[in-house]
């Protein structure tokens, strides 16, 4: 378990994040009506998560791995932050649909349907809290990991 305590340490931190970027996303008006700039807007969120994973493998190479990392051991890390994000993911997203912005499958409904992006019927079957637990918990597997490779190349010290 201690082996594993930083990144579970970060992987909470990470979801904390997340769902401050919520409350964040919420009090702009980008799950209302700035809803169409939501999506652009989110891609501010890049930098923290990548200046959170930095931070996660560099304090794994100071306190376990003696200041010396390779790539394959800030790899394997991030991986393990990775699933501790995506294993986490599925919380925070019940909680930013239930407490911070619980109109925003709505929302994004109507947004679409007006705007002719998809009919109500499909509206309904994809915009609704279970499709987002299995998008954040798969995306999360599909961006951590390679951010992880990426990250872990940066990390890396001899």
């Amino acid at each position: 378990m201690k082996k594993i305590y930083i990144e579970l340490k970060w992987a909470v931190i990470f979801t904390i994040a997340i769902l401050c970027w919520m409350l964040l996303e919420k009090t702009m008006g980008w799950h209302e009506e700035q809803i169409v700039d939501r999506y652009w807007f989110t891609l501010f969120f890049v930098p923290f998560a990548l200046l959170l994973y930095l931070s996660a493998m560099r304090e794994k190479r100071r306190r376990v791995y003696d200041r010396k990392m390779t790539w394959l051991q800030g790899f394997v890390s991030g991986v393990i932050l990775t699933v501790f994000i995506a294993l986490l993911s599925p919380i925070a997203q019940y909680i930013s649909h239930n407490y911070i912005t619980t109109e925003y499958f709505n929302t994004v409904a109507e947004h679409s349907v007006t705007n002719d992006l998809m009919t109500k019927t499909l509206a309904n079957d994809l915009l609704n809290i279970n499709n987002y637990i299995l998008q954040s918990f798969f995306g999360a597997l599909g961006l951590g990991i390679p951010t992880a490779a990426i990250v872990a190349f940066f990390v890396r010290k001899k």
